[in-house]
């Protein structure tokens, strides 16, 4: 009985995959004169509409989402968690007040340092509420805010 044995080698090669890309996209200069900013012309940030007609509900709804959302975590941390502690006890005058104070500003640096008195806070800001806020800042019962609270 005679058994024959073959051996089967595979052999594996790498499979290239490729794509051509051309590189021979340009644009004149003055098609992306819309994303460049000269010195001094930076775009503008359109003003704050105040919404009439907003029922209380809504507008805390609003700013509870808007408090979470911020251009940058410290303040997102620091006005979320205000947020939590006074928005459902705030009054129409003081939600309106909230509300211009967290969308008026367009630098958000701004509130940040007139909160926490790096900066002095102007005239238009300085009221119940920024008051509040900067005592929620001094952070008196040392709470740690490092994270937003809950939905």
């Amino acid at each position: 009985m005679n058994i024959i044995t073959t051996r089967v080698t595979s052999c594996v090669r790498p499979l290239l995959l490729t794509r051509s890309v051309s590189i021979s996209c340009r644009r004149r200069k003055d098609e992306f004169q819309d994303l460049i900013h000269p010195e001094g012309r930076e775009p503008s940030i359109p003003y704050y509409v105040e919404r009439d007609g907003e029922d209380a509900d809504l507008k805390r709804a609003r700013l509870t989402y808007q408090s979470r959302k911020r251009g940058m975590l410290e303040n997102g941390l620091l006005l979320s968690t205000f947020a939590k502690k006074y928005l459902n006890t705030f009054n129409d005058t003081q939600l309106r007040l909230y509300d211009h104070l967290i969308n008026l500003p367009s630098n958000d640096w701004d509130i940040f340092h007139w909160a926490t008195g790096v900066k002095p806070t102007p005239p238009e800001f300085d009221n119940e509420v920024m008051d509040l806020l900067k005592k929620h800042t001094q952070n008196e019962d040392r709470q740690a805010r490092v994270t937003q609270p809950d939905l």
